[in-house]
């Protein structure tokens, strides 16, 4: 601002000073009060048509270099959300995996083994039962006349996980009536245990069912009936 009105200044000094150099010269173009205030208003006008001109093309570069931004900005969020989009597929699908391979490990170390579990012999190991009635679904199922024996599979398990597999005893009543009477244990079988999440399934009275090598390794000493 202060440059911009001292360049009026300067500009309306050396008019002034022309005219005075023009009087001396010629004496035909005498100095007034009025010819000095026209070249005030006629240096004030260029000028405001100047600033004009330039906050004109100040915002219309203004405008276009924000078009461009947000341009810029909408193409690179469509980039970000299609490469998020993408990576979560992949997650889900490594999620997937792992968790497909980990069902699959238990349930043929069962099936394979013996059908003695949680302290009762089963007659079947089924895998992935679906309810009839009620939305629910259960990993591993052992059956026979008296209890029903409900192993929830997991890659690694956590906390929300030990209320879950409790749930199913509900469930499970629910969709399949004639199992109401007998007796259920429940088990949490993953490949990867925190300790705290293990020591918990056990004082909730759910087996604790986990790889260590070769072998899978149960612990129920604190098996509960539900």
């Amino acid at each position: 601002m202060f440059s911009k009105e001292f360049e009026i200044g300067a500009s309306l000094i050396e008019k002034i000073l022309k005219l005075i150099e023009m009087e001396n010269v010629s004496n035909q173009t005498p100095i007034t009060p009025e010819s000095v205030l026209a070249s005030v208003k006629e240096m004030l006008a260029a000028s405001g048509a100047a600033f004009d001109r330039q906050m004109k093309q100040s915002r219309e570069d203004f405008d276009r270099e924000m078009k461009l931004s947000r341009e810029d900005f909408d193409r690179r969020s469509v980039d970000f959300d299609r490469r998020m989009k993408k990576l979560s597929e992949q997650i889900g699908g490594l999620s997937n995996s792992h968790g497909f391979f980990a069902e699959e490990y238990f349930f043929n170390s069962f099936e394979n083994g013996q059908k003695t579990f949680f302290g009762e012999k089963f007659d079947s190991c089924k895998k992935n039962v679906v309810g009839l009635r009620y939305e629910d679904e259960y990993d591993i199922v052992f059956l026979n006349g008296q209890a029903v024996g409900i192993v929830e599979v997991k890659y690694k398990v956590h906390d929300k996980d030990i209320e879950s597999v409790i749930g199913k005893v509900n469930s499970f009543k629910i969709n399949f009536g004639d199992f109401r009477h007998h007796r259920f244990y429940l088990g949490l079988a993953s490949l990867v245990f925190d300790k705290g999440v293990e020591k918990e399934c056990i004082k909730q009275g759910v087996a604790v069912i986990k790889q260590v090598g070769d072998t899978v390794v149960i612990n129920d000493e604190n098996l509960k009936i539900f």
